[in-house]
Order: C-alpha cells, then sequence, then structure tokens
C-alpha cells in the first residue's frame, strides 16, 4: 500500500457526532470521490475546472501530459482510499476527478499565498470556506496525487515545481493557528493536506513520542478527567504564561526560586471561525483504526479543555497571551474547547510529566496560604499600594511609638 487509506467506516462513525454536519461535511467544494456528484457542489465543479485549466497554463505542460501522470498510477491512486470509497468509478473517470481536484487545489494554494484571487474573481467568504474545506478529513487529496503533478512539472520547469512546494509550506504555516515563521513541516512522507498540518502542529518531537519507552512516573489521581480549571491553579500561585515554542507539544511547568510561584507555559494559539473544524477533522485523523499515531491533537485538547470551564478562564489565558480570541465573545471560545474536547481519550503519557509537577505543587499545604493571601489581596497594582501605604504607615507608627517610649525614660533619668 502506498499510503495510510481513508478509511470510509471512521467517516461513518463520525456521521453519528452532533457537530459531523456541521464539521465534517464540504461547505463549497468537494474533493476525492466520498462527496463527488452531490448536487451541492455542482457550483463549484466549474470553479475547480476553472482553476485547473489555469494551472495548467502556467505550467509548460500540455493537459495529457500532466493526465498521463494520473491515469499511469491510477491503481496507486486507488489503494489510498477504501474499496468501498472507489469502486463505482472506472480509472479512467477516478484519474480525471484526482486530476481536476489536484490540479485545482495547487492553483488554489497557489493563488492564496500570492494573494491574486482577484483575478479568478474568487470572494474572500468563498476563499474562506474553501480553506476550511482543504482540511476535512473526507475531502482529503492522497498527497502523492500533488507529488506526481509537481514531478511532471520539473520536468519542464523546475522553478515552478519549486515555487509550488514553497507555496504549500507557505499555505500550510498559515493554517497552523500557532505562531508563524516556525519551520515547515517535511512533506516527504506526507499523506494528505490534513496529515501535513498535524506535523506542522506538533513539531518534529511532538508527532510520535509516546510510541517508546513507556512512562513510569504515578499519575495524578483522576487523571485527566479531575485536573484543575486556570482558576483553581491561580489560587494556588501558579502563573501562566505564553511559551516561545511554536509546537503543542511545548508546554511546561516549572517553579520560580524552585520555590513560588509556579509558572505554567503553553503556546499561545489563535482561535477564530476555522480553529473547531480543524481540530475536529485532526481528532478524527487520529482515530482512524488505520493510522498508528500517539493522540498528539487529542491529548493537547484534553489538555486544554481540562484548564477552561467558563469564560473567566478564556480570560486569564488570553491576558497571559497564550489565547488570541478572534472568534467573538470569551464564553464562545471556551465553548469551542469544552464541546470539542468532550469524550476524548488522551493519550496518558503526553503531559504526563507536567500535570504530575502540578499535582504535586498543588497539593502542597505551605503553598495554599501564601498564595490565598497574594491571590486575594494582591489581585491588582491599587491593591499593592494600599498594602505598601498600610505597612509604611505602621512602619511609621512603630518608630514614633519605641521613639516615645525612649525619650520617656531618657528624660526620667
Amino acid at each position: 500500500m502506498l499510503i495510510s487509506k481513508l478509511r470510509n467506516h471512521q467517516v461513518l462513525m463520525l456521521r453519528d457526532h452532533k457537530h459531523y454536519r456541521k464539521y465534517c461535511e464540504p461547505r463549497v467544494v468537494s474533493l476525492g470521490p466520498i462527496h463527488h456528484g452531490k448536487p451541492k457542489y455542482q457550483l463549484t465543479e466549474e470553479y475547480k475546472l476553472m482553476l485547473a485549466h489555469k494551472f495548467i497554463g502556467t505550467t509548460g505542460r500540455t493537459n495529457e501530459e500532466l493526465y498521463g501522470i494520473i491515469e499511469d498510477n491510477i491503481k496507486k491512486l486507488r489503494e489510498c482510499y477504501d474499496e468501498k470509497v472507489t469502486k463505482k468509478y472506472s480509472d479512467e473517470d477516478l484519474a480525471w476527478m484526482l486530476f481536476v481536484d489536484g490540479c485545482a487545489t495547487l492553483q488554489f494554494i497557489d493563488l492564496f499565498v500570492d494573494g491574486k484571487f482577484k483575478d479568478v474573481k474568487i470572494k474572500n467568504d468563498q476563499v474562506a470556506f474553501v480553506q476550511q474545506d482543504l482540511f476535512l478529513l473526507e475531502n482529503q487529496l492522497p498527497y502523492q496525487l500533488l507529488d506526481y503533478l509537481m514531478e511532471k512539472i520539473r520536468e519542464k520547469n523546475s522553478a515552478m515545481e519549486k515555487k509550488l512546494r514553497k507555496s504549500i509550506e507557505t499555505f500550510i504555516n498559515k493554517q497552523s493557528m500557532l505562531a508563524e515563521g516556525k519551520k515547515p513541516p517535511n512533506a516527504q512522507k506526507a499523506i494528505h493536506l490534513l496529515d501535513l498540518l498535524r506535523k506542522g502542529l506538533l513539531g518534529p518531537d511532538g508527532q510520535n513520542n509516546a510510541t517508546g519507552k513507556k512512562d513510569t512516573t504515578a499519575e495524578p489521581e483522576g487523571g485527566w478527567h479531575s485536573f484543575r480549571n486556570v482558576q483553581e491553579l491561580r489560587e494556588v500561585g501558579i502563573h501562566f504564561k505564553s511559551s516561545p515554542s511554536s509546537c503543542l507539544g511545548g508546554i511546561k511547568f516549572t517553579k520560580k526560586w524552585n520555590y513560588y510561584p509556579g509558572i505554567l507555559q503553553l503556546p499561545p494559539i489563535t482561535v477564530d471561525d476555522s480553529t473547531m473544524p480543524k481540530f475536529f477533522n485532526l481528532i478524527a485523523y487520529e482515530m482512524c483504526p488505520d493510522f498508528e499515531n500517539n493522540f498528539g491533537i487529542t491529548s493537547y485538547i484534553s489538555f486544554l479543555d481540562s484548564l477552561i470551564d467558563d469564560p473567566k478562564d478564556v480570560i486569564d489565558l488570553r491576558k497571559a497571551g497564550i489565547l488570541r480570541n478572534l472568534l467573538g465573545s470569551d464564553q464562545e471560545v471556551a465553548n469551542v474547547f469544552n464541546e470539542i474536547g468532550t469524550d476524548l481519550v488522551p493519550n496518558l503519557d503526553i503531559y504526563k510529566e507536567v500535570r504530575v509537577q502540578i499535582d504535586k505543587y498543588y497539593k502542597m499545604q505551605s503553598m495554599t496560604w501564601i498564595s490565598q493571601v497574594i491571590h486575594t489581596h494582591f489581585r491588582s497594582p491599587w491593591t499593592v499600594i494600599a498594602f505598601l501605604a498600610a505597612f509604611f504607615a505602621l512602619g511609621f507608627s512603630v518608630v514614633q511609638t519605641v521613639y516615645s517610649v525612649l525619650s520617656y525614660y531618657k528624660n526620667k533619668g
């Protein structure tokens, strides 16, 4: 088998989820065989043909040459899908479908990176919907398909091939929800665009970091489901800080002066309309039975869901520079992570050390009274100023009293 199959029985399982239609079905464009031919996507079939035609015109290759490379490899490309998905299509029909979809996808990505959608008269709202559709599990094209097209282009136009690969890197970086400018994921072994996005989010060290030696550190009582939210952690003196890491695995817990306060660092992430669909489909991808992985995305969402119970938690994470809210209200952001985090089964080894450290810190009774005083009485600069004023006033009063007593005994003597 060339790459992992896009398993249809996993897709069927997801259809029982209340958010399936909202986050798993394409909004404007179908790619590949799963949703192909549905009436709601007929209008965008014309746009795909237009994009494919424009793409071919810039490659230095003819329709026949590019279609030929897909036709020659259609057996391998068919193996990328479950047999139930492709059995109704002849090799010729499937090759044509993938040829058009592959060319249109590469052209869309290139136009997106160059910011030239006005040239093809596609509106911004449609661009946003297509972006989301490109990262739906049921809408994935084998990356090998894109690779075949780019390899064929390279034979006559190596500059174009390099530009296309660079455009894909830039496109994935812009979709990652994390800080841009990080090193792009290696597309060499990518299964599809959703897989490439996952690689970018987890980074090279976060994709298989729980498949080796098992962590024998004792799990906190109650595991993930009893983990404390932001408000509870702040009450015992844990501060939140954005991490310089550009990967979801960059979560660390440290103690200043090796004692107090505790500092929990998380990578900054942007939350907007596309966040939930992307995470939902990434989690669905990790659930696929033929995809061996460490559940890195699932575990991250579970960790964040454990921290966020209500808008107050979102506000504190936003103030710490960890969440950037482009969605709307803080309640909406809380809803995103609470809804998507429901009924997930994370990898218990990921973030285990962090959770154990936090649990130990939380249970230190000596920390509690110190942190409660600070949390209650020093929440704003005004309370700090008032405390200092009272402290100095008391100190001045004590000095005056001592001076008066000493003066009394001196005069008496």
